[in-house]
């Protein structure tokens, strides 16, 4: 999954008002108010006084836990989990209870141009790499133009595709340009990795970046690579030399002196491995086994708790991902078809436990959701695109269907025979086919086997369609191979949704990202239209231009049917030794999940003494 907006949080007060628009600050906020002044001591969801020391034990959220790199920016192979955060820093850092802000961490101060056209970062005399070596604008330039190189994710070409260069003005000075004005630009360009010059050099000379693979990163991050055990394990080693220790951006975090992250082969695996006590936090995805399986002595004895933390993240939107570069999926009534045989209420209360919502487009739980019929605004854009989008979309928006109250899952396939009709698919002998005599048969393409349970029952549906959905699961070096070359039917995708949506959706539903390969467009939109909303919400100067523009974009890609919507939960699931680990008293609202308890808590001293994570 490619990931949206590189921050998550709202940001302060433009200390130069007399630069006639331009920003000079602290850090820098989307729509111009950061919630933490100048000068502030630490972020609110954090303790200053958290103690350092003692180890905290966890497992990957990574679908592939194992890994046979450290270089988490080239295309082949996998990196460990949490390296990239734990590793290297960047010029801005995001808070964790606003949206939309970035603060200075390698940089002291950012500086945007009354045109939107550049923002200037000046870098902290204190910043050093793991090496000693300070952190300086060439290197800034370097990881740059690395990352827009040839050997790593083309996400990073199209995030980046309205940067003009960087200029380094001096030893600590450097000058983002931007194509156009975009005010998202700076907090992009805020939020890239920052890494040594010296990384990957043999005798004074750069290897090739693809070439640049266990060689031990350069960052300037609070963690360095310890003991490892491949296959096994990695231990990051806090630093106790950290140069921003004691930065109001880094107070109260990276406490523990270890952070082990283990290896398993499956989720049965991990969840025993719990049990026994091997590690001490674990969040858990499947409703299943939070509802069922999470039991035993130790949660019996309250060493391991449960705890359930209510976020305000958006929803995001997890769905089943239609291929358009398909021949059989190109017709948009066949893929809204194909959605119509999803019991969604019938698989939440069977299967899930009643755990999930719905997702309902890409906006969820946010100002960016679309609802009932366009706005005047709305329609203003999709006017001039009547005819390049599908007729639905100026009507009112689009909801899943459902399985209960007036509607029926016998109804919605009614309605999906009648759409495959249109549509040119009739069924002969128990077979739908096309008039060349073609039966629909799809391939569902997963890397975990036991995710063959969800998809069986949407499969049992399309059956009385006529439609057939071979399920393959494949060993994930195969499955990512396959997904990089587009290479698929249908599969799932959990796509992290955002507050400020950007130039990351160009990646995601753009048509130069649908020939790119290894790019996130997976459903292979080509729309001139969405091409075009996509400009306009990323050139949005304001949030009065910004939520028109997302929320026709939404309209667009939910009427396309291009994405089936699955579900959502509300909370992070974490289960956690109430014996080994403290933190916070709560959650900071735009926390994500297991990364609060990574940057936040502490070992608990060996008395017992201090509170634990608060539950709900």
């Amino acid at each position: 999954m490619r990931s949206s907006s590189l921050w998550a949080s709202s940001l302060g007060l433009c200390l130069s008002l007399a630069c006639g628009g331009a920003w000079a600050a602290h850090g820098y906020a989307l729509w111009g108010s950061l919630k933490y002044p100048v000068g502030f001591d630490h972020f609110a969801y954090v303790n200053p006084q958290a103690p350092k020391g003692g180890e905290l034990r966890l497992v990957s959220n990574l679908r592939t836990s194992t890994f046979d790199k450290y270089n988490p920016f080239t295309l082949k192979g996998s990196a460990p989990a949490y390296l990239g955060g734990l590793m290297f820093d960047s010029l801005l850092a995001g808070s964790l209870d606003e949206t939309g802000a970035g603060y200075g961490l390698l940089a002291s101060d950012v500086q945007v141009s009354a045109d939107g056209l550049s923002a200037t970062f000046t870098l902290r005399p204190e910043a050093r790499f793991h090496n000693g070596d300070p952190v300086l604008a060439t290197d800034v330039k370097f990881s740059y133009d690395t990352l827009m190189g040839p050997f790593t994710s083309p996400s990073y070409k199209t995030q980046l595709a309205d940067v003009a260069g960087l200029d380094v003005i001096d030893a600590r000075t450097v000058r983002y340009r931007f194509k156009k004005p975009n005010r998202e630009l700076p907090l992009t360009v805020g939020g890239l990795p920052v890494f040594s010059h010296r990384w990957g050099e043999v005798d004074g000379k750069p290897k090739p970046f693809d070439q640049v693979v266990t060689d031990i990163p350069i960052g300037s991050g609070p963690y360095r690579i310890g003991p490892v055990r491949f296959g096994k394990d990695i231990t990051y080693v806090r630093d106790p030399q950290y140069w921003a220790r004691d930065l109001n951006v880094k107070r109260g975090t990276g406490n523990f002196d270890r952070i082990t992250v283990k290896i398993y082969k499956d989720n049965t695996a991990k969840l025993e491995a719990l049990k026994a006590g091997e590690f001490d936090l674990m969040r858990f995805f499947s409703a299943g086994d939070w509802a069922r399986r999470v039991t035993g002595k130790r949660f019996d004895s309250g060493e391991l708790v449960k705890g359930e933390f209510k976020h305000s993240l958006p929803a995001g939107f997890q769905s089943y991902v239609l291929n358009t570069r398909r021949d059989l999926l190109k017709d948009v009534r066949v893929r809204e078809a194909l959605g119509l045989a999803l019991d969604y209420e019938w698989m939440n209360r069977q299967m899930f436990y009643n755990a999930y919502q719905r997702v309902t487009g890409l906006f969820g739980n946010t100002a960016c959701a679309a609802s009932g019929r366009p706005s005047a605004e709305e329609l203003a854009l999709l006017e001039p695109r009547r005819g390049q989008v599908p007729e639905a979309t100026f009507g009112p928006m689009a909801v899943p269907p459902r399985t209960d109250g007036e509607q029926s899952l016998r109804g919605n396939l009614r309605r999906a025979q009648a759409l495959l009709a249109q549509a040119g698919w009739k069924v002969q002998d128990g077979v739908l086919r096309n008039a060349q005599g073609q039966a629909f048969v799809l391939e569902y393409l997963d890397s975990n086997e036991s995710g063959s349970r969800v998809v069986t029952p949407w499969a049992r549906n399309l059956e009385k369609l006529g439609i057939r959905l071979n399920y393959r699961p494949v060993d994930f070096a195969l499955y990512q191979q396959r997904l990089q070359k587009f290479d698929f039917d249908v599969t799932t995708m959990a796509f992290g949704g955002t507050h400020n949506p950007g130039q990351e959706y160009a990646d995601m539903f753009g048509s130069q990202a649908a020939d790119t390969e290894d790019s996130g467009n997976f459903v292979g939109l080509k729309s001139p239209a969405v091409d075009a909303l996509i400009t306009r919400m990323t050139g949005a100067k304001s949030l009065a231009e910004l939520q028109p523009a997302c929320r026709a974009l939404e309209r667009v890609v939910v009427h396309s049917h291009v994405l089936i919507p699955q579900w959502t939960a509300p909370t992070h699931r974490l289960a956690y030794n109430h014996w080994r680990l403290q933190g916070p008293a709560g959650m900071p609202p735009y926390s994500g999940g297991e990364t609060w308890a990574i940057d936040t808590w502490w070992a608990r001293s060996p008395a017992g003494t201090g509170a634990a994570p608060a539950r709900p």
